[in-house]
């Protein structure tokens, strides 16, 4: 593989950008193993979606339940609903079975995916390590987590995909590996869309949404505010003056809903969508840079 600069995207010798591959594991969780168990983790599931990156469409996926080495240590029943039992996974391949297929998946494209350099992208190692094979190797890594935590901020929470998914409406997460994944793909579309709407109205939109709506009358300070009915508040409210008017002065705006918020993100998706398809992947990195500073 070969690339043109530093700022530019990795092409291989034909000049094709090599595809993003969203993927997320499932695992046994260590330190709930009983006594006599190794405290390891063990991968349960593997999911990953291919992606166009000039589109930011899905155009491949595979997933597999995985059978660990130890049975034991994988729970009769979960506590999540849609959690992976024993029973789901004790006909299930092995990894060695299923390690060819995931190395295809994965091997020379660009992982994507929430918190994988923490988390899934050594667990993806080890489990390769263990039946002495090389792992898979990326050309580069973009991590979610890191990305909207800096570019996004913490206008949606704890930056968890549970969390994020839930500002956007995008629904609960199951902790499958191929919902997740899709749900990881939708939350990114999502933010960089309102991170585009910021940078097309930075003084109307980027004040109010990025230093915690201190503008926005929202509706749990309408609920306070409508609570305040006691005779001394009243009172002492019309002793107030009201705030004098001055260049600085910005009027309250409507409440941002998240079913508008979406609303406006489908509206923006779809006129990027009617967008020319033939702009160089070069140039649309560059306005993502500029969109994102």
């Amino acid at each position: 593989m070969v690339a043109s600069n530093k700022n530019s995207i990795p092409c291989d010798k034909m000049g094709r950008v090599p595809e993003l591959v969203f993927f997320d594991i499932e695992t046994t969780v260590p330190n709930r193993a009983g006594p006599g168990h190794e405290r390891r983790f063990w991968v349960l599931e593997f999911g990953a979606i291919v992606v166009c990156p000039r589109k930011l469409v899905e155009i491949d996926s595979y997933c597999t339940l995985i059978r660990p080495g130890d049975l034991s240590v994988v729970a009769l029943r979960s506590t999540r609903t849609d959690g992976i039992t024993r029973q789901a996974v004790e006909k299930a391949p092995t990894f060695d079975e299923v390690a060819d297929r995931i190395y295809d998946v994965l091997d020379g494209r660009i992982w994507s995916g929430h918190n994988i350099q923490r988390f899934d992208c050594l667990r993806i190692k080890e489990a390769f390590a263990e039946i002495g094979r090389p792992a898979p190797e990326p050309i580069g890594i973009i991590d979610s987590l890191g990305v909207l935590s800096d570019k996004f901020g913490r206008r949606a929470g704890d930056m968890k995909m549970a969390t994020l998914a839930n500002y956007f409406g995008l629904g609960q997460q199951k902790h499958r590996s191929l919902d997740d994944v899709r749900m990881n793909l939708e939350v990114l579309k999502s933010c960089a869309t309102v991170l585009l709407l910021e940078s097309s109205l930075p003084n109307v939109l980027n004040d109010n949404w990025r230093n915690g709506f201190s503008t926005i009358a929202t509706r749990s300070r309408n609920i306070v505010d409508n609570r305040k009915t006691s005779s001394s508040y009243r009172e002492e409210s019309n002793c107030r003056k009201s705030p004098p008017l001055s260049v600085g002065y910005q009027r309250t705006v409507p409440y941002v809903t998240r079913s508008s918020l979406r609303k406006m993100s489908e509206t923006v998706k779809s006129i990027l969508c009617k967008a020319q398809t033939n702009q160089s992947i070069n140039n649309l990195f560059k306005r993502s840079h500029s969109i994102l500073r």
